[in-house]
């Protein structure tokens, strides 16, 4: 089978097309024929070897597929590597049949980032009608579907992005207002006018000083769920600014939520019925073919792309 190997840690050239075997099948899991490979974020840190929880060379990144059983039907699968190759090995416990409702390009834009978001909202942050909300790169993977989940609540959204183009998405998708993160300066004075003053809850997965504008930004009492920090500089946190405000920072990773199945199927049964319900609809961004992982890993960290990446190993 085709399959996108790392065979050492380092840039997108590291990216290699090669001939590979197919996996083996091991008990507990579905053979896939993959359709569609997410990339992310989190390929790009495994791909550079700064993933928490890196996995040792060589390996095939992706985690997470649309793919074809046996019998044909749809799955979308969570996994851990693997995913950049024609076929796959699923685990049953990550996998999940797609309803006839739900479009290929809408589910795969679920089965990481519309888990992270719906997570993020709902099980970390506990978001109510109550809240303004300050949700990062809006027009991104998670961010776009983060903006419609909060909206769903009742929560006022406050989106930053760092382009006029990727903010007029936001505003496209119901953010109340929208805030220019393209530089870190004057930020937290840019975030608070926006929000008229009062952000009680926040996304952030950039890290350093747009960490520490965002925490800056929440009023007393607020909460902070970091997600990532992709500029690779952790922020640290001001234990006197936590205790004087009465804020909260907590940390959330998916794959935490693996082991048991019970969380995720949660999750998964509300955004597929949400997306065949018409009310939310995952941003489609750019699709590349398997040889062009290289360009796409240098898009999404270039912040080039909007919306969820794939590759195509159809096209």
């Amino acid at each position: 089978m085709r399959a996108i190997a790392v065979r050492q840690f380092g840039g997108p050239e590291m990216l290699e097309l090669c001939d590979m075997p197919e996996p083996a099948v091991r008990p507990g899991h579905l053979r896939l024929r993959t359709r569609l490979a997410g990339v992310n974020y989190a390929d790009i840190h495994l791909r550079e070897g700064t993933y928490p929880a890196p996995m040792p060379c060589p390996f095939i990144p992706g985690n997470e597929v649309l793919g074809t059983g046996e019998d044909g039907r749809r799955f979308v699968a969570l996994g851990r590597g693997g995913g950049y190759a024609e076929t796959v090995s699923a685990h049953k416990k990550l996998t999940f049949e797609v309803p006839d409702s739900v479009g290929d390009h809408d589910a795969i834009a679920l089965m990481l980032q519309g888990n992270t978001a719906w997570h993020l909202l709902h099980t970390d942050l506990r978001l109510t009608a109550e809240d303004t909300i300050l949700i990062p790169a809006a027009a991104g993977g998670v961010g776009s579907l983060a903006v419609q989940l909060a909206k769903r609540v009742g929560a006022k959204v406050v989106a930053m992005a760092g382009t006029e183009a990727k903010r007029e998405i936001a505003t496209a998708l119901g953010a109340d207002a929208v805030v220019d993160s393209s530089t870190a300066d004057g930020l937290t004075e840019r975030i608070v006018d926006a929000a008229g003053g009062h952000v009680t809850a926040a996304l952030e997965m950039t890290g350093g000083d747009v960490f520490h504008a965002t925490l800056n930004a929440l009023t007393p009492r607020g909460r902070l769920s970091v997600f990532g920090a992709v500029t690779g500089v952790n922020g640290l946190v001001p234990i006197t600014q936590l205790v004087a405000g009465s804020k909260s920072v907590t940390g959330f990773w998916l794959p935490s939520l693996y082991p048991s199945r019970t969380h995720l199927n949660e999750s998964m049964n509300a955004l597929f019925t949400a997306v065949a319900d018409g009310w939310l609809k995952p941003l489609r961004g750019r699709s590349y073919r398997l040889g062009q992982a290289r360009q796409a890993h240098h898009d999404l960290a270039a912040r080039l792309t909007t919306g969820k990446t794939v590759l195509d190993l159809d096209s």
